[in-house]
């Protein structure tokens, strides 16, 4: 019976779309379903919400156990064959408000803060010592097991697992397998083209759409000429304003599409949101604290939303495009499938670095999880890669280290925030920061 644990399991909408794609696959019908949280009642409603589904779906043929709290960790984890990570440290409160207040006293705003900048240097901190347990119980009671790691910063922490663990994993998102269609929709040439081939390579949250093809034609100077026409309509007075305006703008510099949002890629580069140039965000259609937004809408709307999640006995569900359920899949039968997978670098990309984490295809069977080499990337994508890339790597070192020098130099080397802060700036937002996560008991010392 293959075991599969959601490590996270409170995302009761989240633990529904993944696991309840594991129950509509045929060769998962029967498994074993261990349910992980530290929050009491987040975890009760998962496992009502997960028990409604296998009724409905399964006829009750999945076994689910939930397991609370750090000292039931390892019988959640014990013989599993597949781990699913979905864990956020801190939640919105205290750690996400700290993330997004304490840089604003330095004028330095962000829009989701989850993967880059500051923010994301912060979260990826706080979140590694909860993943250095799951790793280390992943390698006391479930070592063949695969790890897949949907928790944000995707790159950091998947990077710290295979830099610093003998643990199976691969980084996943959802934006490799959506982002040709949703690039062909916003132009409206989705129904002139469907079905397309593309080939996607570069870094999570910042991977390149480096061809896409009808047949053997060409879509990409069509999408160039239609992009800057409609992003030049939009930066007009008055003009009609879009979500795609900050990646279409990178595709006419840059000459390729990126893979993440427009709200997340403004962040993630010093064009776009700057002091000396306010009107970009209205310009470009930017919506600053979009995330803490996002966060007290789902606070607000939760009620609702649990009501119909958790105590609907008629609670239904359909296959969404998430990999995780498909990995899982392909690795039990044996039925080869491609996915974009977040792995170490070790020569697939050849104009980036052996030791960074890549997003690249993967092909995925009994074998697990294996990269297919994409060659060199445009030097341009390249070299906007590398600048994530050194945050990534510097965190993930002081995070092993606990070296508050090098948090210093990763904050130093985040495009976004060496673009608006001094150098003494810098290091006085990290201080300011490392007190705030101190204080609410989400960080170790650093030194």
């Amino acid at each position: 019976m293959t075991k599969i644990a959601f490590m996270g399991a409170g995302s009761t909408v989240f633990a529904k779309n993944v696991l309840g794609d594991c129950l509509l696959t045929e060769c998962l019908r029967d498994a074993q379903y261990a349910l992980y949280d530290i929050d009491h009642e987040r975890l009760k409603e998962s496992g009502m919400m997960l028990k409604n589904l296998n009724a409905n779906l399964n006829g009750n043929r999945a076994e689910i156990n939930t397991y609370l709290g750090v000292k039931n960790r390892r019988a959640a984890l014990r013989n599993a064959d597949f781990v699913i990570n979905a864990i956020q440290v801190g939640g919105y409160e205290p750690s996400t408000v700290i993330d997004f207040e304490v840089p604003k006293k330095y004028n330095l705003r962000q829009t989701i803060g989850d993967t880059l900048g500051i923010g994301g240097i912060f979260r990826a901190l706080r979140t590694i010592p909860v993943l250095e347990g799951f790793a280390r119980d992943v390698q006391a009671v479930c070592p063949n097991a695969w790890f897949l790691n949907y928790t944000n910063p995707v790159s950091i922490l998947t990077g710290y697992l295979l830099h610093k663990f003998d643990v199976k994993a691969v980084g996943l998102c959802h934006s490799v397998q959506v982002c040709a269609e949703h690039l062909l929709r916003s132009l409206d040439l989705w129904e002139k083209y469907a079905p397309v081939t593309w080939r996607i390579a570069g870094i999570n949250h910042m991977s390149w759409l480096l061809e896409i093809r009808k047949n053997n034609k060409d879509l990409y100077p069509e999408i160039r000429k239609a992009a800057e026409k409609t992003n030049r309509a939009a930066r007009k007075q008055g003009g009609e304003k879009h979500n795609d305006m900050v990646r279409f703008e990178i595709l006419k510099h840059f000459g390729y599409y990126n893979t993440e949002s427009s709200e997340h890629t403004a962040e993630y580069h010093p064009y776009f949101i700057k002091r000396l140039y306010p009107e970009l965000v209205e310009e470009f259609n930017i919506p600053l604290d979009e995330y803490p937004r996002r966060c007290r809408v789902q606070i607000d709307n939760w009620r609702d939303q649990r009501d119909a999640l958790v105590n609907n006995k008629k609670l239904t569900h359909a296959r969404t495009n998430e990999y995780g359920s498909r990995i899982i899949e392909a690795i039990t039968t044996d039925n080869p499938i491609e996915i974009g997978g977040n792995i170490l670098n070790r020569g697939l990309i050849d104009n980036l670095p052996s030791d960074a984490i890549v997003e690249v295809p993967c092909l995925v069977n009994r074998n697990g999880v294996q990269g297919c080499r994409v060659g060199a990337l445009p030097l341009q994508c390249a070299a906007l890669n590398m600048t994530h890339i050194n945050v990534h790597l510097l965190t993930i070192e002081a995070a092993a280290t606990h070296s508050r020098s090098l948090v210093y130099q990763a904050a130093m080397l985040d495009p976004r925030t060496r673009s608006e802060l001094s150098l003494d700036d810098i290091r006085s937002l990290c201080d300011d920061l490392f007190e705030a996560h101190t204080r609410e008991n989400m960080l170790p010392e650093y030194t």
